[in-house]
């Protein structure tokens, strides 16, 4: 089975962020995930807004956390915690 990797982000400094999203992307990417959304449109209908939204599919759940867990994405994430505020999870999919 497939699954989505779900961030819901406010940025808070643009240029931080700017170094975290360049390496989390080669990470991600690395573990077989795919945007499949990046930031765009959305409408805001319960909890709490965050205006960046982004979206990724990976081949499984496992993936999706080999990904969180690997040296790149710990290195991206270095950037990430001072740059914003956010909230990330995996979900597995019916595909």
């Amino acid at each position: 089975m497939g699954a989505l990797w779900i961030a819901h982000v406010t940025v808070t400094d643009e240029e931080e962020y700017a170094k975290y999203a360049a390496i989390a992307t080669q990470a991600i990417a690395e573990h077989g995930g795919v945007f499949i959304a990046r930031g765009g449109r959305y409408i805001q209908l319960e909890g709490q807004e965050r205006p960046r939204n982004v979206v990724a599919r990976f081949p499984s759940v496992e993936a999706a956390e080999a990904c969180y867990n690997s040296p790149t994405y710990q290195r991206a994430l270095q950037h990430a915690h001072n740059a914003s505020e956010r909230e990330l999870l995996v979900v597995e999919t019916d595909e």
